[in-house]
């Protein structure tokens, strides 16, 4: 029979440090003298071994943005951001290409709601052994409003979100880095933190790969609705072309 779960290793899962609410937590990625299992190092930028591989049937790997553990992508320099985002697509690609994986998947956490468990910035590459995670997307969830469209980089707001009310998506073509995508990545984030409707403090940015496109879509975190929960339905609001008419007003 296919697989078609992950599996969570509590026994390793127990043992992970958090920091989000437990603030005498030390923060392991500042230690960066003690860090382990080294793949690349970019000036402030690592790439290495997760130390606490949860998922079975999985090759993870972490990747620390940045040596400032109170900094936030929102804010950073263009300069920092597009080494950034270069490095890890460059890295998340390759291990597509020729780690022998059935998938790879790129994403972040940021904030108590978003799943994650450490403040430091930091993204996570994770190659899988016997899933696909293509098989569960659909093309429609990037449609949405056209916020922005630069040089083949689009932005929208999505008008048939994956779980449900505000998704951003940006797309651009899989040959050739372009830092508009980086930026309209970036303009959503900041958006979510400082200017959203109702007060937010969580974000996650998950990278797909599909049909000659990368995406990035932005997702604001609060409590889950349980309609997605029990019943796995999405709810659209009703005020998506404010939305996108505010991210004009404020960034264009």
């Amino acid at each position: 029979m296919e697989n078609k779960h992950l599996y969570f290793n509590t026994s390793i899962g127990v043992k992970k440090p958090e920091n989000y609410r437990n603030k005498e937590q030390a923060c392991p990625f500042c230690a960066r003298e003690e860090l382990t299992d080294l793949i690349e190092v970019d000036g402030p930028i690592i790439l290495l071994k997760n130390k606490y591989p949860v998922l079975e049937n999985a090759y993870q790997t972490v990747l620390i943005e940045t040596d400032d553990c109170h900094a936030e992508l929102s804010t950073y320099s263009k300069e920092h951001l597009h080494r950034l985002i270069r490095f890890g697509l460059k890295h998340w690609l390759e291990m597509e290409e020729n780690g022998g994986f059935k998938s790879v998947i790129f994403f972040k956490n940021h904030g108590p709601l978003s799943g994650g468990t450490l403040a430091h910035p930091h993204m996570q590459i994770i190659g899988l052994n016997d899933l696909d995670y293509k098989e569960k997307v659909e093309p429609e969830m990037f449609d949405g409003i056209l916020i922005a469209e630069e040089n083949g980089v689009r932005f929208t707001l999505s008008t048939k979100p994956r779980v449900g009310f505000y998704e951003f998506n940006v797309e651009m073509p899989e040959f050739g880095y372009q830092e508009r995508f980086s930026e309209y990545m970036q303009m959503a984030a900041h958006y979510i933190l400082h200017h959203f409707p109702f007060r937010a403090t969580s974000y996650n940015i998950f990278f797909h790969h599909l049909d000659g496109k990368i995406y990035a879509k932005v997702v604001p975190r609060f409590v889950t609705t349980p309609l997605y929960i029990g019943y796995g339905l999405p709810q659209v609001p009703n005020n998506l072309n404010w939305m996108a008419d505010e991210l004009k007003r404020i960034y264009f």
